[in-house]
């Protein structure tokens, strides 16, 4: 009869086995003891606890064994990156920035003064907000190449939501109040989650959600802007599918051939650039210019002609000089506060997401590491101080970034020229663009926005998971025909019923034995695995928790049901054991272990024994507390599966 010695240990460090004869023509079998973890004190877990939670990079470990001086550089270098890389800056990056700055600012002045309008919000403050970001970004931005601004989603929805309770013509100034109240609500947002370290939340945000979001807002968006591609002077400012192509044809009386025709050409010639600068990555300064060439052509053009079309609409008269303070106007009292609040925040979510992942993409790139809790903190500060500066909700572009990569960009100088580009622009160049027709920055934003329908991510998802091309789908159509913030909600709500799904409904399979090795694995999935006589064996991958347990112990009920017909039904020997292979098991709570002690009773009282197999640590030690592990017995926990198979076997074999 084989000896078992699964006794529990408190002691880990002190690991022991015995060897039990088994036939001739085999090695000995050797049966670990499984331990419990070492012994901690409830502070001690729940620091470890919060450490992995909110620092799993370990932020500090640089700070261990150094001199006061060095601690104070690093603290230095960890909060304004800009200590980091300004040392080693030299006259060689200096020009690769000089070159990436002036070409993303060719691409910034037009987007700006563009996504401006798309916001409903006066042009000028596009290219306000071209101007004070990048500079604060450049001090406290990780991303070597992200290149900051105003960007068409958040624009998109900051317009939407705002305009649903305030008219921008109506009531300009309070819109424009609101406007900047919401970016400061914004940069709080998301500098918090950057302090507080809880970027996780933006994680609930998936890519199936984002595919399908940013495809029905570029889908809107591209609907809009018909306003100023066809000429249209009265539109609706709602943003849903059905009222766009209402107002479209309803008011198809206004609409201007000229400026359809200026509009068509120069989507085609934008369109073509950007083709050309795809295909040929060399040639991206073609794509990079083309907004900036079309916009002075089309102004030179409608100098030109004004007197022979007067009906094509100009952007008209902007203010000369730097960003007046907005501080007074930021809007902490009153009735539309509670809207500020949740634009901010929605928007705040948006940006975020995308600049952290513009980051993140182009620093895999190049090999290096962008701090997203860093990452969160700059692009929050940058939008409070924004938010003071007459600037709204910017974030990393990733068009922009695009173009910055590869022209060459070396680090976040390259905002810094932008920015001087801008400046100069805001401070002699603003008669220029009197008479830039509103609808080459219509083609602007429809050429930008149309890249973000991605089909071929859709058609990946649909191949992958089904439950994520749903999410995809429920956040496009509800953003088409419903509204921006209510599809994005859906969406939101779609990702997190699918990880309530996966929790509640964890997955369970019955294991076979790889013949000629102790490896078990699925039968399903591997044809050569067999199953053990007398054995059922299942594994459980999630975490046992309150959600899951009923379902848990019914799911292993059925299992044991099924076994049993099937045994009978092909006369094999009867069922005595059921092992429960815990690998996958991370966790486990009081619902969970008291459903292990029901589980164990009701196979007790069909004569079957339940037997546990690699449980980790923590698992181990809420099954010892609960003093669930006692009555499992000296052979009811083993390490492996195979060494409860061997040991159990032998012991039958041994019993007369």
């Amino acid at each position: 009869m084989g000896v078992n010695s699964n006794r529990v240990e408190d002691h880990p460090y002190h690991e022991t086995t015995i060897r039990i004869p088994t036939e001739a023509a085999m090695p000995p079998l050797e049966i670990h003891r499984v331990c419990l973890p070492p012994k901690q004190t409830t502070l001690q877990k729940l620091r470890q606890r919060l450490a992995d939670i909110f620092f799993p990079d370990n932020p500090l470990h640089r700070f261990k064994n150094q001199t006061w001086f060095t601690k104070l550089l690093l603290g230095l270098q960890f909060f304004f990156p800009i200590f980091q890389w300004a040392p080693e800056y030299n006259i060689k990056l200096l020009k690769s920035d000089i070159i990436s700055g002036l070409t993303i600012a060719s691409l910034a002045i037009p987007q700006g003064i563009s996504y401006a309008k798309l916001a409903s919000l006066p042009p000028i403050v596009g290219l306000y907000s071209s101007f004070v970001p990048p500079l604060i970004y450049s001090v406290l931005g990780s991303s070597r190449h992200l290149a900051v601004g105003p960007v068409s989603i958040a624009s998109l929805v900051m317009g939407s939501m705002l305009s649903e309770a305030v008219s921008s013509t109506e009531d300009p100034i309070l819109y424009l109040k609101l406007a900047f109240t919401a970016t400061c609500f914004a940069g709080l947002f998301q500098a918090s989650l950057g302090i507080l370290r809880l970027g996780f939340i933006i994680d609930f945000l998936s890519k199936a959600t984002l595919v399908g979001f940013m495809a029905g807002a570029s889908v809107i968006v591209i609907l809009q802007q018909l306003k100023g591609l066809l000429g249209i002077v009265h539109f609706t400012t709602k943003m849903q599918f059905y009222s766009v192509v209402s107002s479209v044809i309803t008011h198809r009386g206004e609409w201007s051939w000229h400026t359809i025709v200026m509009g068509f050409c120069f989507l085609v010639f934008l369109f073509t650039t950007r083709h050309i600068g795809k295909t040929k990555p060399k040639l991206f300064w073609v794509a990079a210019a083309a907004p900036l060439t079309s916009v002075i052509i089309s102004t030179v053009l409608v100098f030109l002609l004004h007197s022979k079309a007067p009906r094509i609409s100009v952007i008209g008269h902007l203010p000369k000089g730097l960003n007046p303070p907005s501080s007074n106007m930021l809007y902490f009292s009153g009735p539309h506060l509670a809207l500020a609040v949740k634009t901010g925040i929605i928007t705040g979510i948006l940006s975020l997401t995308e600049g952290v992942a513009v980051g993140r993409t182009f620093a895999s790139l190049k090999n290096y590491q962008v701090d997203g809790n860093k990452e969160m903190m700059a692009i929050g500060i940058m939008n409070i101080c924004g938010s003071c500066s007459s600037c709204y909700v910017t974030t990393g572009s990733f068009s922009r970034s695009a173009v910055n990569y590869n022209a060459g960009a070396q680090t976040v100088v390259s905002n810094i020229i932008m920015a001087s580009a801008v400046l100069v622009t805001l401070l002699f160049l603003m008669p220029l663009f009197y008479y830039t027709p509103n609808v080459i920055l219509a083609a602007i934003i429809i050429t930008a926005v149309s890249g973000l329908v991605d089909y071929q991510a859709a058609y990946r998802l649909w191949k992958v998971d089904k439950l994520d091309f749903m999410a995809c789908m429920c956040s496009f159509f509800g953003v088409l025909f419903i509204s921006v913030p209510l599809g994005l909600a859906i969406a939101v709500g779609v990702s997190i019923f699918k990880i309530l799904l996966h929790v509640t409904r964890p997955n369970t399979m019955a294991l076979g034995n790889i013949p000629g090795t102790q490896t078990y694995h699925n039968l399903n999935r591997y044809r050569e695995a067999s199953r053990i006589p007398s054995f059922l064996i299942l594994a459980v991958e999630a975490p046992i928790y309150f959600a899951n347990s009923t379902y848990l112990q019914e799911r292993i009920l059925g299992w044991v049901r099924e076994e049993e017909e099937r045994i009978k039904a092909s006369n094999e020997s009867t069922l005595k054991c059921v092992i429960l292979d815990m690998t996958a098991v991370t966790a486990i709570d009081t619902s969970g272990t008291d459903m292990m002690s029901e589980l164990r009773k009701m196979l007790e009282k069909r004569s079957l024994q339940l037997v546990l197999a690699n449980p980790v640590g923590s698992v181990m030690e809420k099954l010892k507390q609960s003093e669930t592990l006692e009555s499992f017995g000296l052979n009811g926990l083993y390490l492996t599966v195979g060494e409860a198979v061997a040991d159990i076997s032998s012991d039958w074999k041994a019993q007369p």
